[in-house]
């Protein structure tokens, strides 16, 4: 396949990692980019044209599969939305036909956007789970899914016995393992170790979770200090110094750990996120929608610490990566922090959560990548404007998405 037009490319001399654009195509096979050129477009192509942004797809790594259908319960504060909203939604996944139908839905949804990988929450039912994952690998997507590890301070519905859910995700692990070498040919789908958060977790299952992921090499999935009735909640069920040496004592922070949020944090805290090479999920658009704070993006990567973004739907109630990545402009600029650029921005949301993923065939357009990309068409004259990628950006609409294609094949078209 042979797509042309404005190519979304690595800065590579930039002192701040970025994207710059450049005119030209480049040509996808087996699920690969084989070939990128720079300069005028070809006679004939199969994908995009003059006018045409070429962009790496974008990646998503922190939202919630079954909270697709809640976006927009606005007016709580984290914890009574999870009890009233979240958990009641969540109990449906009990049935696998409809956790199929709705994983089936919410990937067309992704691909509309222009998501083309994420690392995503199931629920705590294991069947619904298996039937996630096995939905991602047909639908070629690179994704990683977790069944939730929950066994106290929830919904009798959400409850699971400690010991039987760390089987069932072991057995997760067996078929759905982290690194390619183990997995089918072709599969870009692994499984996740997911203890939701400290309050919902004892402190047996958190040590549990942590030695699971540590003999199988896991990612691991979950939220860290999102609010500050959350930091009393867990002091109170598990003491310590603070929130993230809970997780810390347990084995739960590696380099392969996703900790979403991240707003509250002592020094001390982002000390062992550092120390670890664990991520912090950025959340910005849920982070506003229930009200829970702002992340102070320059403070943490200032400590060191590994950055990623996230919709976190459905707290977060944008689908879209660019206006994920508009919104965390945004917050940064709310925090009164230095607020990276459109290019910055960009590369986050492909390259920059690729990175922070372990992912490094992923998220830009260079000979050998993965074939993720997205072919948008915008109506605006965004390649004469002061900042094309800055107008793109905050002008985005979703409708300008012409095509998605995933590992090479085209996944979505108007």
């Amino acid at each position: 396949m042979i797509i042309a037009g404005t190519l979304l490319l690595p800065d590579t001399d930039s002192e701040r990692p970025g994207v710059r654009l450049a005119q030209g195509w480049l040509r996808t096979e087996g699920g690969r980019i084989v070939e990128v050129h720079e300069g005028g477009l070809p006679a004939s192509f199969d994908l995009g044209g003059d006018g045409h942004l070429i962009s790496p797809g974008f990646i998503d790594t922190h939202m919630h599969l079954p909270q697709f259908d809640l976006i927009g319960a606005h007016g709580m504060s984290l914890l009574d939305w999870l009890d009233q909203v979240t958990f009641p939604n969540e109990a449906r996944w009990a049935d696998p036909d409809y956790a199929l139908t709705m994983t089936e839905r919410v990937i067309d949804q992704l691909l509309s956007v222009g998501t083309t990988s994420f690392v995503g929450y199931a629920t705590v039912h294991h069947e619904a789970t298996k039937r996630a994952l096995d939905c991602c690998a047909r639908r070629g997507l690179r994704a990683v899914v977790g069944q939730v590890l929950i066994d106290q301070e929830a919904p009798d519905s959400m409850l699971r016995d400690a010991d039987e859910c760390i089987a069932e995700t072991e057995l997760l692990l067996n078929d759905w393992p982290s690194h390619p070498e183990q997995r089918t040919p072709g599969n870009r789908v692994s499984t996740a170790v997911t203890p939701r958060f400290a309050i919902t977790c004892s402190e047996g299952l958190l040590k549990a979770a942590g030695d699971l992921a540590k003999k199988h090499d896991a990612y691991i999935q979950t939220h860290l200090a999102e609010m500050l009735p959350e930091l009393e909640a867990v002091a109170k069920l598990h003491g310590g110094p603070d929130y993230t040496s809970v997780y810390h004592r347990a084995g739960l922070l590696s380099p392969r750990t996703l900790l979403g949020h991240c707003i509250y944090l002592s020094d001390n805290e982002r000390r062992l996120i550092a120390e670890t090479s664990s991520v912090a999920a950025h959340c910005p658009t849920a982070n506003s929608f229930l009200r829970s704070g702002t992340m102070n993006r320059e403070q943490l990567s200032g400590a060191g610490i590994t950055l990623s973004l996230g919709s976190d739907i459905g707290g977060g109630y944008e689908r879209s990566m660019v206006r994920v990545a508009r919104s965390m402009i945004e917050a940064t600029l709310h925090a009164q922090c230095l607020a990276p650029s459109a290019s910055e921005s960009w590369w986050q949301a492909t390259a920059g959560n690729a990175d922070a993923l372990g992912w490094p065939g992923t998220g830009r357009i260079q000979e050998n990548a993965e074939a993720d990309l997205v072919v948008i068409q915008p109506d605006i004259r965004w390649q004469t404007a002061h900042n094309p990628l800055g107008m793109v950006m905050f002008a985005w609409d979703d409708r300008w998405v012409n095509a998605t294609v995933v590992n090479g094949e085209v996944a979505y078209s108007q």
